[in-house]
Order: C-alpha cells, then structure tokens, then sequence
C-alpha cells in the first residue's frame, strides 16, 4: 500500500491493483465526532478525488470512514451556528462556502465515472449520504443507521435529497424528509440508498479481493467486475442482513402523503395513531417536534425536484441552505439540539398553515442570477 497522505482529517492511500494499476482509497479520519464533514475535509477530498478520476492508472476508488461507529454523521453544524449566530440576518460567508464546496463535492461523485465504493458501515446522516449517494457501489452492513434528520435542526434534506428523496418507492422520500426517521441497511436497500450489504467483519477479505480483480480498460467492464464481487459478498452476509421498517409500512406512508398539500400530508402523520409500533410512533414525534417551517419547505422541496436535473437540484439546494443561514430556524435548531442541548427550540411558527406562502416562495427565489449561480458550471 502506497499512502500518498497522512493528513489528520483525510487519509489517502494507493492499493496495488496488478499489471500497474491502482486503487484509491479515501478514509474520512474523524472518528471522535464521528467523521462529520468539515471544510476542511471536503479541500482535501476535492483535489485528490480529480487527480485520481484524471489518472489512468487509477481504475477504481473506495471511500470509507475511521473507526467502526459511523461512515459520516453529517455537516459540521456547530461550525456552522457559530458564523449564523455572529451574522445575523444574513448569510454568513462560510456557510455559503461550505455548502458550495460540499455540493460541488457531492456532484463529482455522482459523474465520477471509475467505479466508485462507499463502504456505509455504521452512522450515515446528512453530509455522510451526500458523500454515498453519488457513489457506483454503495455498501451497507449491519450497523448501517441511516437518516435525514434535518427537520430537528430547522433545515432539510439536502446534498442532493431533492434528487434522491424523490426516487424512492411511493412516498417514502417525503415521509422520510419530514420525519427524520432513522432507516437501516435493509431499507436503504429497498429505498436505492444503497446497492449491496455485506458484513463489516468482511471488509478487509474484499478490499484484497478488490486488488486481486482482473481489473480491465473500460469503465463499464470494470464496473461489472466490482459488482459481481460485491454480489459474491453479499451472499456470504445474508444471514446479517436486518429487518427494515419502510417496506412494511409502505402502504401507510403511501396513504399518508398522498395529499396535496403540506399542511395536509403533516396533520395525516401528526394524527395517525401508531399504536405500539415503536419505529413509526418516533417517526411521528420527531415531526411533532420538528421545525414547521422544514416541513413546508420540504414538501415544496420535493415537487421542485420532480422537474429538475441533478444538477439544478443542487443548485436549488444551494439557494435553499443560504436562505436558511440567514432566517433564524436553522440557527436555533443547532442551538437547542447541539449547543445548549435543552432540546427546546423556539421555531418561528407553530404550526404548518400559519406559514405565510410568499415566506415559503422566499426560499425558493434564488440569490444570484443564473450565470453568477456558484454552481453555475456543474453542467460543464
């Protein structure tokens, strides 16, 4: 193994692949705030992630997380507190920055082209799923504990969750968004969040298996060798494999989204007796508890990306989170989940239908101009 850098947030390594090829590997080194992604992290992985697509001789590339507990646990929203809380009313500079640099990030992946592994073993939330989501060959295991839980920190689903979120089977991206329900591999599997599950004691058995590939010069090739390696192991894990929740309650989520507004579709969820289901009673809660306002926004959200690309998704998603720095909500629900920890936080509105629509048409109008869009060049 060549380890081409030793940096503290990221560690890169080159794996022998036969006949002078190369595997990339890419391991988010965090593991004490559970990998959760920073600026910093993203100006690393940027610039090697384009060396590695640019490099012939690279014919593939894995990204994974320190230490067992989580791939990725999200942004770094404290961080993020901290620049709201001293700009008030406006979009503080390095919010807008992280969250370009990220989607941008994000977006490489989804074209990357090279086969492209995300080992998803443990907590991946937030940021962690932008990182996944892009990949060719995403892998969960286990301890996969996957969610959006934007909706109690008065933000939403983003890094691409107007792309994903709607791609799910009936109304489980919408349910999902508002609820911040928590998921596990068999989920993600049944929502196309992941690809394959295998067992995380195997991981060192396939990443030497991964250099042993016969590894070829297309790209299409290549990548149907990895998935059949990947289907090989996931064989060999079926009997680790959990059960999920989304499947079962398919037919209810389907029920319970199927109306037209976000008022309705929150009150159906809101009023719905879970009875002694324990997934879905904190499911319930968590939107019971979570900002109205993301609520809104995440309805409104979800039927912009229906008719865009992924490319505007991302763009959309930009305006939304720099909306987002400068109202309030966002601030005070980082405040009371992470920085005071009362887990009181004083939304802006009560409920869903007191929100004015030209405050939800706010969010929704972007701050630049189409070609002073940041992300302007993603098509290119």
């Amino acid at each position: 193994m060549n380890e081409i850098s030793s940096e503290a947030a990221v560690i890169f390594a080159e794996l022998p692949a036969g006949e002078g090829k190369r595997i990339g590997h890419a391991t988010l080194n965090k593991p004490k705030a559970l990998n959760a992604l920073n600026l910093d992290m993203i100006r690393l992985l940027q610039p090697q992630l384009e060396a590695w697509k640019a490099d012939e001789g690279i014919v593939a590339v894995v990204l994974d997380g320190s230490g067992d507990k989580a791939f990725c646990a999200g942004g770094d929203v404290v961080a993020m507190h901290q620049a709201m809380k001293a700009s008030p009313g406006k979009v503080p500079a390095m919010l807008e920055t992280f969250f370009t640099e990220e989607y941008r990030l994000d977006h490489f992946i989804h074209t990357f082209g090279k086969p492209f592994v995300v080992w998803g073993n443990g907590i991946v939330m937030g940021g962690g799923l932008g990182l996944m989501n892009g990949a060719s060959h995403r892998i969960v295991t286990a301890t996969s504990r996957i969610a959006m839980p934007e909706i109690s920190i008065g933000l939403y689903p983003d890094v691409g969750g107007s792309w994903f979120l709607n791609r799910m089977p009936g109304g489980a991206g919408l349910f999902l968004g508002l609820t911040g329900a928590s998921i596990n591999a068999a989920d993600a599997l049944y929502i196309k969040l992941a690809d394959y599950f295998i067992n995380h004691e195997l991981k060192a058995d396939f990443l030497a298996q991964l250099q042993q590939l016969k590894w070829g010069n297309t790209q299409s090739l290549n990548n149907e060798k990895l998935s059949q390696l990947c289907l090989q192991f996931q064989r060999d894990s079926q009997l680790q494999v959990p059960s999920g929740n989304v499947k079962a309650h398919q037919s209810l989520i389907n029920k319970l989204t199927a109306h037209n507004s976000a008022a309705e579709v929150v009150n159906a969820i809101l009023t719905h007796d879970p009875g002694e289901d324990k997934w879905l009673s904190k499911a319930i809660d968590n939107l019971r508890r979570g900002s109205p306002l993301t609520a809104a926004i995440v309805f409104r959200q979800l039927q912009e990306g229906k008719q865009r690309n992924l490319e505007d998704c991302f763009r959309m998603e930009l305006g939304l989170s720099c909306r987002c720095g400068e109202t309030g909500e966002f601030q005070e629900g980082v405040r009371a989940l992470l920085i005071d920890k009362d887990n009181q936080p004083t939304w802006l509105y009560q409920n869903v239908e007191e929100i004015p629509q030209k405050e939800i048409d706010r969010f929704f109008t972007s701050p630049w101009k189409a070609e002073a869009h940041p992300l302007a060049s993603l098509d290119e």
